[in-house]
Order: C-alpha cells, then sequence, then structure tokens
C-alpha cells in the first residue's frame, strides 16, 4: 500500500511543475484572446512560482501541526479549484489572480508529499528509493509541460491546458485518506504570521522592481520598489534571528555547502526559466511551428533530461559531485552561446541545437543539489533544508521567467513600438519582419546573461561544493 501512496504523492508533484511550463506554448493564444499587456503576460506564468515559493515553508509548519495530509488534500482542493476558474476565466487581471490561487494550492501540497513519504518509509533504502522517484517526478514535471501543452493546444483552446489540474487533484483527495497516513507534530510551533507577510512584501516588489528596471531601466519606480522589497528583507531575516521557532532558519545559510547548493540551483534555474519562456514562443510565433510541432520537437530534449538526472547521482559516486554539476552546467552555458546565435530567417536548426545541448546539461544540478542542501544540514533541521531547497526550485524557474523575459521583452521593446502580437496580426509584412528580428534579438541577449549566470553556477561549484565527505553522503545514499 506504501507504494501505492507513493504514486498517489507522486502524481500531484508531476502536475505542480507541469503547472510551471505547460502554459509556455499556451501563451501566445492567451496574448491573442485576452490581450494583456507585457507586463500582465509575464505575471501569468511567473505568479504562480512566487506564490509557490513564498509560500512553502509556512504550509511546512501549518501541516506539522495540523496535519499534512490534511494540508496536502486542501491544497489539492485549491488547486483544483482555481485551475477550473483559470480556464474558463476572460480576463488578464482574473487569470493571474487565478493563477496566485493555485500557487498557494502548490505551496500546501508540494511540501506535504515530501514530508509524507518520510514518514510512509522507515526503511534507509526504500526511502532513499522513495525519495529519488519524488526527485524525478520534478524532472518530469518541467520537462513534459510544454509537450503537454502542445497536445492539448492542438484540439482544444488554452484554457484545456489548465483543466488537466483538476482530475489529477481530484484522484488526490479521493486516493489520499486510504493510501497515506496521517502525521501531526504535536510540539510544532505555530506558523508566525508576520513573517509569511514580510517575507512576500520582500520577494514580490523586489521582482517587480527588476522587471522595470530591464524594460524602463533606472526609473523612480524601479528603484523605490527594489529598495522597499530589501529593506523587508532586512527586517525578515532580522525577525527570524529573534524568534524562538522562526519561520526560516536563517542560520543555516552559514553553512557554506548548504548555501552554495541553493546558490548554484538558483542561478541554474534563473537561467533555464527566462530562456525556456522564450525557447517556446520562438518555436510558434517566429518559426510557425503549431503547438503539437513545438512539443514534439521538446521531446527528446526533455527524455535527454530525465536520462541524465537518473545517471548523475551515479556519476556522482565517481568523481566529486562539484565537479559533474559544473561540468553540466558547462555544457549548458555552451548550449545558450548557441542560442545567441540564432537569426529570425531560418534560425530553427540553431535553436532546436542550442536547446538539445544546455537542457540536458541542467540535469545534474537539478538531481544532485537536494541531496547536498539536506545532507550539509542537521539531522533536526532536514525539514527545514528541504523547505528552502523547494522554494529555491520554484523561485529560480519563476525569476527567470520574470527578469530574462523582462529581458527579451526591453530588446524587443526598444525597436517596436507595437506589441508582438499585435504585429503578427497586423498583416503589414514588414512590420512583422523587424518585429520576429526584435524578438530573436531579445532571445539571443536573454541566452547571452543565461550563459552567464550557468558559467557563474559552475564556477560556484567548484569553488563551494568540492567537498569529499558530499561524495561519501552519495555514496552512502
Amino acid at each position: 500500500m506504501k507504494w501505492f501512496g507513493l504514486a498517489v504523492l507522486s502524481l500531484p508533484t508531476i502536475l505542480l511543475f507541469l503547472a510551471m511550463t505547460v502554459l509556455f506554448l499556451a501563451t501566445p493564444h492567451i496574448a491573442a484572446d485576452l490581450r494583456p499587456t507585457d507586463g500582465q503576460l509575464l505575471w501569468i506564468n511567473d505568479i504562480y512560482g512566487f506564490m509557490m515559493a513564498g509560500l512553502l515553508v509556512a504550509m511546512g509548519t501549518v501541516g506539522d501541526r495540523i496535519g499534512r495530509r490534511k494540508v496536502l488534500m486542501f491544497g489539492a482542493v485549491a488547486f483544483g479549484v482555481a485551475s477550473a476558474f483559470a480556464a474558463f476565466t476572460e480576463s488578464a487581471p482574473a487569470l493571474i489572480a487565478a493563477r496566485a490561487v493555485m500557487g498557494v494550492g502548490a505551496a500546501a501540497v508540494m511540501p506535504s508529499t515530501l514530508s509524507l513519504i518520510s514518514n510512509m518509509f522507515t526503511d534507509a533504502r526504500e526511502r532513499a528509493t522513495a525519495i529519488g522517484v519524488w526527485a524525478a517526478s520534478i524532472s518530469v514535471g518541467v520537462a513534459i509541460g510544454p509537450l503537454v501543452g502542445g497536445l492539448v493546444l492542438e484540439s482544444f483552446w488554452w484554457g484545456a491546458a489548465l483543466l488537466i489540474g483538476v482530475p489529477v487533484m481530484a484522484l488526490v483527495v479521493v486516493a489520499a485518506p486510504f493510501a497515506v497516513p496521517e502525521y501531526r507534530n504535536k510540539e510544532a510551533g505555530r506558523p508566525d504570521v508576520a513573517s509569511v507577510l514580510m517575507s512576500m512584501a520582500a520577494l514580490l516588489p523586489i521582482v517587480y522592481g527588476v522587471k522595470e528596471l530591464a524594460k524602463a531601466g533606472f526609473t523612480l519606480t524601479a528603484v523605490v520598489t527594489i529598495v522597499v522589497g530589501l529593506a523587508f528583507g532586512v527586517a525578515f531575516v532580522r525577525r527570524q534571528l529573534s524568534l524562538e521557532q522562526p519561520l526560516l532558519d536563517v542560520r543555516l545559510f552559514g553553512n557554506k555547502v548548504f548555501s552554495g547548493a541553493l546558490s548554484v540551483f538558483l542561478l541554474g534555474a534563473i537561467a533555464l526559466g527566462g530562456v525556456y519562456l522564450l525557447f517556446t514562443q520562438y518555436l510558434q510565433l517566429v518559426a510557425g511551428l503549431s503547438p503539437l510541432e513545438s512539443g514534439l520537437w521538446i521531446l527528446p530534449a526533455a527524455l535527454a533530461l530525465v536520462a541524465v538526472s537518473t545517471l548523475s547521482p551515479i556519476w556522482a559516486r565517481r568523481v566529486q559531485p562539484a565537479y559533474v554539476v559544473a561540468g553540466g552546467l558547462l555544457v549548458s552555458a555552451i548550449g545558450y552561446l548557441v542560442l545567441t546565435q540564432v537569426g529570425s530567417v531560418a534560425g530553427l536548426p540553431m535553436l532546436i541545437t542550442g536547446f538539445y545541448i544546455l537542457y540536458p546539461g541542467i540535469a545534474p544540478t537539478m538531481a544532485l543539489t537536494t541531496n547536498l542542501v539536506i545532507g550539509s544540514a542537521p539531522p533536526e533541521k532536514a525539514g527545514a533544508a528541504s523547505a528552502v531547497n523547494t522554494t529555491a526550485s520554484d523561485l529560480g524557474v519563476s525569476l527567470g521567467v520574470a527578469i530574462l523575459g523582462s529581458v527579451g521583452a526591453a530588446v524587443y521593446g526598444s525597436q517596436v513600438s507595437t506589441s508582438f502580437t499585435d504585429a503578427l496580426t497586423s498583416g503589414d509584412e514588414a512590420l512583422i519582419a523587424r518585429a520576429r528580428d526584435a524578438f530573436t534579438d531579445g532571445l539571443n541577449v536573454a541566452s547571452g546573461a543565461a550563459a552567464v549566470l550557468a558559467l557563474g553556477a559552475a564556477a560556484l561549484s567548484v569553488t563551494l561544493l568540492r567537498n569529499k565527505r558530499n561524495k561519501e553522503a552519495l555514496v552512502n545514499a
């Protein structure tokens, strides 16, 4: 029964990360239907990840106190209902709000899945296998999101891509009471509401300010919002240091391996998140492929990602994990550099080549940093370390969409005053060609920035993660 329970917990894990990328191929259709501004379009894609990242630690604490299975089921219901609402919404602000609620539901589900797996599997070897399956579920979700979106969009409207979450979460609600045992820690502290609000007040203004910075330069709005976010961030850290039971134990970041592994993963995820969005839009809007054709082009790279994710722990038992991670990031950097050479005319072969190089290259980072983060924390802090690691993964992809997506939009806006969607539907061939050139230039610049991030992450890996005990921890896992 516990292996069936693992399947029940793995299914929403795949869905939650699929939901981060499933709209990438639907973005042009949403733009044509709802006519959002460029800023609204970015928020549609990344508000889900920001809400999920901002509430993960708080939801984990709530689960410890009132019951992890209860929180799992609450999150499943919230996610399913919000998904149905989002599928049929008729305005960009309503879609952003629905995606935000989906993020709240995801934040409730995600920490419950991993912590319940730890409770269900008491044998160390079985637990390692189960956690490996859970980690692979994340890679699968990220990888197949665009393909699933392409398959759905081939026959249905863009909202159908969001309806996928309804039956999956309904299955979780029905099966969890029978397949997953409840767990509650009566000694767990209450979540500090002020800390939750302060963390969101730090995160969202900084992201908004960075977007404005990329789009319009050093405007008063950009500078003020970033300063406000940083001020809340400082206040958040100070509050955590003063609490007996902090929402986030910031002292964990004093461990070099812990903070180093998180930094490496965050930089790698930022690079991938932004370029992934621009890549999928290029396939449809510049290369003229259908959603299904776009998804099929992505499929080989997705399969390679899953394969390399599976092999990475085996390689890391023979070679320093730091070198395996750094090697993968260097391969990704080469792929990003290839994308800087893509043109708007006949650029598909170069685009596909670059993506097939960079996508599997990120797999060692995804596969190994979780072990390094949790293994570097004291046993009594393993739960907090797990929550922080998951937060970094969600936040990284969302920041990539926000930052590199804004970079691409800024490059486009410096050359064409009309939105990309309006240009493509204008019927003016000269304007369409100029818009495609400008979009491709934005992809080139964003890819160059991603290459720099990947190289920086590789350098951090070799500098901070080179540790004999890291290798031994993976061997004994």
